[in-house]
């Protein structure tokens, strides 16, 4: 305790030199920028992969249950009864999906067809990103589909029984004929209802939903789907339904939660949160370069008061152990002030939103950047801020030469 008490005296107290505290004063800046930096940083990450995650679970199903070495389940009506006699499992729904080519005028566009069941909205919130139309059941006019943004714009349509789009899928069975290629696809025709907007990439460029009987024909399915979509029953978890559902169906399926759905995308999102991390990290260890100056400075200027420690019988570890809580009580001040300062504009963006996004805010769902404060990244960049003040004090007090001083 009597080296940290000398340390913070020597931290606090006026120098000789007036460069030793402008030089001290750039190491905690220095330090405090960077880690401001970070917690900025990385809670920008956060509130982006905090965004796409509620966005996407508006259109995703709480579970799906995918064949892990086929492409579709045979039987997907018998495997839905039986997932739905389960306590955990509220709503269970077959869905198809496949690809083919949308054609509306003269606009043709590559699509991703989803064929859902007239309940769908029981596992998918689909319904409330509408932003023009509904989602309407087949009728005596025919039957409808739900497009998304991107897609109705490339095809240049919007809900009206002016509408139409026709869609051509390749048939999986059967023998293709040269002589009459067209006999090679299969093809139907909707009536666009609705359009929505996730603000998601992959749902919002080129996905169409369409009622599952009709998908079914189209894509030359009878009683296979390529998942079922499931919503735990009330009061229970996902997780705990995901393990009821595996124990029931075995390691033959797949069963992901909206998270695990999508693992590509937040994958992708979290290797770009830890590159700029580490990137900030090599700036925050460049800036630590700085404490090692203003401890070599501070050596030169507290040399007669080290002689005096000396004299009076303080051993040299006791000295060496000063200079290594001096340089980390320059890194931990400097972290401390930019730790701080940083949690505070995260909280302020969080709560204001004084940082806006540009383009045409009346096109956009949210207008300013989101941010979300996580405890582990604030306890992960203070711990990263000691290992460098540590060592940084360790370096210092290494390098200093007692012998001298006890010879004096």
């Amino acid at each position: 305790m009597l080296s940290l008490r000398i340390a913070l005296r020597y931290l606090f107290a006026k120098k000789s030199h007036s460069a030793v505290n402008v030089i001290s004063l750039v190491s905690m800046a220095g330090v405090a920028v960077a880690a401001m930096a970070m917690i900025c940083v990385l809670s920008v990450f956060n509130g982006f992969s905090h965004l796409a995650l509620s966005r996407l679970s508006l259109v995703d199903a709480p579970l799906r249950v995918t064949p892990r070495e086929v492409a579709v389940i045979t039987d997907a009506d018998s495997l839905a009864t039986a997932l739905a006699a389960l306590p955990a499992v509220g709503e269970v729904c077959a869905v198809v999906e496949g690809q083919g080519m949308a054609i509306a005028g003269d606009k043709q566009v590559p699509v991703i067809i989803h064929g859902v069941p007239g309940d769908y909205g029981k596992v998918s919130g689909i319904g409330s990103t509408l932003i023009d139309g509904e989602i309407r059941q087949p009728d005596d006019m025919g039957a409808y589909a739900t497009l998304s943004v991107g897609l109705a714009l490339a095809l240049d349509v919007r809900p009206s029984y002016s509408s139409i789009v026709r869609l051509l899928v390749p048939r999986r069975t059967g023998r293709i004929n040269p002589a009459a290629p067209l006999a090679a696809f299969r093809s139907d025709t909707l009536v666009v209802s609705g359009v929505y907007e996730t603000d998601q990439q992959e749902y919002d460029v080129d996905r169409l939903f369409m009622p599952l009987d009709r998908a079914k024909q189209l894509l030359d399915y009878t009683t296979e789907a390529t998942a079922l979509d499931i919503t735990p029953a009330r009061g229970v978890s996902d997780s705990e339904a995901a393990r009821e559902i595996i124990k029931a169906i075995g390691p033959q399926y797949r069963v992901a939660d909206r998270l695990e759905q999508e693992e590509t995308s937040f994958r992708m999102i979290k290797v770009e949160k830890w590159v700029t991390f580490l990137m900030l990290v090599f700036i925050l260890v460049m800036a630590s370069f700085n404490i090692l100056s203003t401890m070599s400075m501070l050596i030169i200027e507290k040399r007669p008061g080290i002689a005096l420690l000396a004299s009076i019988g303080a051993p040299a570890s006791m000295i060496k152990r000063i200079f290594l809580s001096q340089g980390f009580l320059v890194a931990a001040v400097g972290g401390m002030a930019g730790l701080v300062t940083g949690i505070i504009l995260v909280l302020l963006q969080q709560h204001f939103g004084f940082i806006e996004l540009g383009g045409d805010h009346s096109q956009m769902s949210i207008t300013s950047y989101p941010v979300r404060l996580m405890a582990g990244d604030v306890a992960i960049v203070a711990a990263i801020i000691a290992v460098i003040g540590l060592a940084a004090g360790f370096i210092s007090s290494w390098r200093l030469d007692t012998s001298p001083v006890q010879k004096t």
